[in-house]
C-alpha cells in the first residue's frame, strides 16, 4: 500500500520523523514560538490532549503503586545526537513527553529530565514544557494533590514520606506544601490505627515485640513518633486483657520524646 502512513498521536505508537523519509507523517503547521525557543503545533497540542484525556485527565490516575511495572519501553524513542533542525527536534521533545504521559501524570521536572537523557537541547525543552503548563497538560498542583491522595490512601503513607516523595519528583516545596495541607492530624491519626488494627490480625508473638515492630512499621511510613506510639498502644489495649495489660504500662509521651533511643525491630510487616 502506497501513500502516507496515518498517524495515531498516541504515545505508544507514535515515531519520530526522519528526515527524507518519503512515506513519513507531515510535518506539523507551524504554530507560535514558545518563550524559550520550542515550536508548539496545534496537532501536538491534541495529541496530548487525547492522551491525556485517555487516562481520565490529571487527576484520574486511580492506584499509582503499579505505575512503575508499567513504565514505556526506554529503547522507543529516538537516539541521540541525530542533527536534527529545531523544528524536529520539536517534534521529538513532544514525542517523548507523550510516551511518558501515556503511562502516568508527570511533573515537569521528571520530564525536563527525560528530555535532558535523550538528548534534548535546554531551549527546545523549555519551549515544549512551556507550551505544556499553558494547556494544563503539565500541573505541578494536581500532580502533588492527587499524589498524596492516592498514595495516602493506597499505602497509608504520611506526610513525612509524602513530602520526600513529591521533593524527588521534582515538585516544588511550596506546591507541596499545600497539596499536604489537605492532609490533617485527625487523617492521619486515623489511618495510623487502622493500619495496625490490619496487621494486629496476624501479628504473633508477645506484646512487647508486636509493638516494637508495629511503631517500626507506621515510621517507615512517616508517622511523628506520638502518632503512631498512640495508635499502637490503643489498638493494643483493645485487643486483649494481656495486650491492654502491657499497654497500660506504656507512656506514650516519654517515649515520643525519646523517640532517638527506641529501635523499632527491623521485621517489616508492610
Amino acid at each position: 500500500m502506497t501513500g502516507r502512513r496515518a498517524r495515531t498521536g498516541r504515545g505508544w505508537d507514535a515515531s519520530p520523523p526522519r528526515a527524507g523519509d518519503a512515506d513519513g507523517p507531515p510535518r506539523p503547521r507551524r504554530g507560535r514560538r514558545g518563550s524559550s525557543g520550542g515550536v508548539s503545533s496545534p496537532s501536538a497540542d491534541a495529541d496530548a490532549r487525547r492522551a491525556l484525556d485517555a487516562r481520565g485527565g490529571v487527576d484520574g490516575w486511580g492506584d499509582v503503586d503499579g505505575w512503575a511495572a508499567a513504565e514505556a519501553p526506554r529503547g522507543a524513542d529516538a537516539p541521540r545526537g541525530t542533527g536534527a533542525s529545531p523544528r524536529d527536534e520539536a517534534e521529538l521533545a513532544r514525542e517523548v513527553c507523550l510516551r511518558q504521559l501515556a503511562v502516568r501524570p508527570r511533573t515537569r521536572a521528571e520530564l525536563a529530565a527525560a528530555l535532558a537523557k535523550r538528548g534534548i537541547s535546554e531551549e527546545v525543552s523549555a519551549g515544549v514544557l512551556d507550551r505544556y503548563d499553558e494547556v494544563g497538560i503539565i500541573d505541578d498542583a494536581a500532580f502533588a494533590r492527587a499524589w498524596v491522595s492516592s498514595r495516602h490512601a493506597g499505602r497509608g503513607l504520611a506526610r513525612r514520606a509524602l513530602a520526600n516523595e513529591l521533593r524527588r519528583r521534582g515538585v516544588d516545596g511550596e506546591v507541596a506544601s499545600e497539596a499536604l495541607d489537605e492532609l490533617d492530624e485527625e487523617t492521619e491519626a486515623e489511618t495510623a490505627r487502622a493500619l495496625v488494627d490490619r496487621k494486629l490480625r496476624t501479628a504473633r508473638g508477645e506484646p512487647d515485640a508486636v509493638f516494637r515492630r508495629l511503631v517500626g512499621m507506621l515510621a517507615r511510613k512517616g508517622y511523628p513518633p506520638g502518632v503512631a506510639i498512640r495508635a499502637v498502644k490503643d489498638a493494643l489495649a483493645a485487643q486483649s486483657a494481656e495486650a491492654a495489660e502491657f499497654a497500660d504500662g506504656i507512656d506514650a509521651d516519654a517515649l515520643a520524646d525519646a523517640e532517638g533511643e527506641l529501635t523499632p525491630d527491623s521485621r517489616p510487616l508492610d
